[in-house]
């Protein structure tokens, strides 16, 4: 049997992360591991459980969901963000997604349609409402997979691509082991690819090697 998706619920509305816990939690294939309220709780949150899935609201008492993007991914490396939110319109969801998160979802969507998308972005897909406002979408279909890698994950991309292993690469780049395997984490996340080999031949067609 395969293992729970584990959510964190980051949502300042009682009455949202109830509504979550109630419905996800229904879900056998679901587990809600914790909750948070703003930004800063939200990061130590994803640091203790390091979740699957985290569904970020898009305003916090905090900052916006999309200026925590990058805290979020630097706490839980391998945690997919999807923004949760009620303003298909907010110009932040632009921010939030050229910051590079894995899907946008209203939160008067269906409890299938919720469920359904929470399965679909945990194993790798990026999943974005078709109400979220046309801009929006256009960005998130638009932007070229490597677009937002920083220098650094370009370099470590084309090591990969000589053959090298994260220590061989860590050693090259003056970082340990350790650093090299979570550059190289978030570089195969920017290109959606689920293996080295997937990666090379992204990284390829976006021109990077």
């Amino acid at each position: 049997m395969a293992a729970a998706i584990r959510i964190l619920v980051v949502d300042d509305h009682p009455v949202v992360r109830d509504g979550l816990a109630t419905l996800l939690g229904a879900d056998g294939s679901i587990t809600i591991v914790g909750g948070a309220t703003t930004v800063a709780e939200a990061v130590a949150a994803a640091e203790r459980w390091q979740p699957d899935v985290i569904l970020l609201d898009l305003r916090l008492p905090d900052g916006l969901g999309g200026e925590a993007v990058a805290r979020l991914r630097q706490a839980a490396p391998r945690s997919r963000i999807v923004i949760f939110t009620a303003y298909a319109q907010h110009a932040g969801l632009q921010a939030a997604i050229a910051a590079g998160v894995d899907g946008c979802l209203l939160k008067d969507a269906s409890g299938p349609d919720l469920l359904r998308s929470i399965h679909q972005v945990a194993t790798g897909e990026r999943v974005f409402d078709a109400r979220i406002g046309h801009r929006s979408r256009d960005a998130a279909r638009g932007r070229a997979l490597g677009a937002d890698l920083t220098r650094r994950e370009r370099d470590v991309i084309r090591m990969m691509a000589l053959g090298k292993t994260n220590s061989e690469i860590g050693e090259a780049l003056d970082l340990t082991a350790a650093t090299a395997k979570t550059y190289l984490h978030f570089a195969m996340q920017k290109l959606g690819a689920r293996n080295r080999v997937e990666a090379i031949r992204r990284a390829y067609e976006e021109g990077l090697l």
